[in-house]
C-alpha cells in the first residue's frame, strides 16, 4: 500500500507513485479557481494548510472515462490549494499527468 494516496469517492490514487512519475511533466502554472471544483469534498486542516510550501507543484491528473475531455483533478496539493485561496493567491506551480501516468497510479475507480 502506499504511504500516500488521494481517495475520492469510490476513486483512489497512489501519489508515491504520482509523485515519481511526475518528474517527467514540466512545471506550469494552474489557475485554482479551474481546479476547485470539487473542493467541498475535500477535507482540510486549517493549521496545517497554513505550514504548507505554495512553491511546492499541485499534482494534477486528467479525469478518465466517461468525464467530460479536459476535466482534471488535483491528487495532490488540496491544503496549498486552500492556503493560496486564503492569501489571494490565484496561480500555482501544477504538474499535469498525462493519462498513461494517471492510469499507471490510479488504484481503483474507473471499472478498475
Amino acid at each position: 500500500m502506499p504511504d500516500e494516496m488521494f481517495a475520492l469517492l469510490g476513486w483512489a490514487w497512489d501519489v508515491d507513485l504520482a509523485t515519481r512519475l511526475a518528474r517527467r511533466h514540466p512545471v506550469r502554472p494552474a489557475a485554482i479557481r479551474t481546479l476547485t471544483g470539487v473542493k467541498d469534498l475535500i477535507r482540510i486542516d486549517p493549521d496545517h494548510a497554513m505550514t504548507v510550501d505554495l512553491t511546492r507543484p499541485l499534482l494534477i491528473v486528467p479525469l478518465p472515462c466517461a468525464a467530460p475531455p479536459g476535466n482534471r483533478l488535483v491528487i495532490d496539493g488540496w491544503h496549498r490549494i486552500h492556503r493560496a485561496l486564503d492569501l489571494g493567491v490565484k496561480q500555482l506551480p501544477a504538474i499535469l499527468l498525462d493519462p498513461g501516468d494517471e492510469r499507471t497510479c490510479r488504484l481503483r475507480g474507473g471499472g478498475i
